[in-house]
């Protein structure tokens, strides 16, 4: 996993209501990195992602990507941690991201550690239609019937990733559309 040696960046953008106690709890917590990418490797590894890192990594962003951890059936305890451990959450959805568990497993973590830690979560809708991801169609319909077939036991497990996916593409975010910005 790369990840950048440089101390984290001192600041993000705030908002000018920020008086809130959960925004102070934000700000003074202990953040490891500032942000983690959750993304479909198959996607957008070798295009948008090492992309973006690089991108990252230029400004000093103490940036936390996944791509030497070993996969299994669950996420592994130095994943849930990088999660927990970071500012913000940069979600990126592409055509095959809800076709992997993994990715959803990643979302619902991150989306409770928005609600417990007040985590920033920013999502991305690469070359992928926000409403396809928020009402699950397309691709990601057709990849949450598989999940159906193949969790039949933990259907449980699929309504709380259906719950996700349209939790987090009612939040702001980047669309970046095929052949465009």
């Amino acid at each position: 996993m790369r990840k950048h040696s440089s101390p984290p960046s001192p600041s993000f953008p705030t908002s000018s209501s920020s008086s809130s106690s959960s925004s102070s709890s934000f700000f003074t917590q202990s953040w490891t990195y500032d942000v983690f990418l959750s993304y479909r490797g198959e996607d957008t590894r070798k295009t948008f992602i090492d992309h973006l890192y690089t991108a990252l990594d230029r400004q000093g962003i103490h940036t936390f990507i996944d791509d030497e951890l070993p996969r299994g059936e669950e996420i592994s305890p130095a994943l849930l941690n990088a999660i927990e451990e970071s500012k913000i959450s940069v979600i990126v959805f592409s055509e095959n991201y809800a076709s992997s568990s993994w990715c959803l497993d990643e979302l619902v973590k991150i989306l409770e550690y928005k609600k417990s830690k007040q985590q920033l979560v920013m999502p991305i809708f690469y070359k992928v239609d926000p409403s396809d991801v928020r009402n699950q169609r397309s691709s990601f319909g057709d990849a949450l019937v598989d999940h159906e077939h193949k969790f039949k036991d933990d259907m449980e497990k699929v309504l709380e990733w259906r719950r996700a996916l349209t939790e987090a593409a009612n939040l702001s975010g980047l669309h970046f559309k095929e052949g465009g910005t």
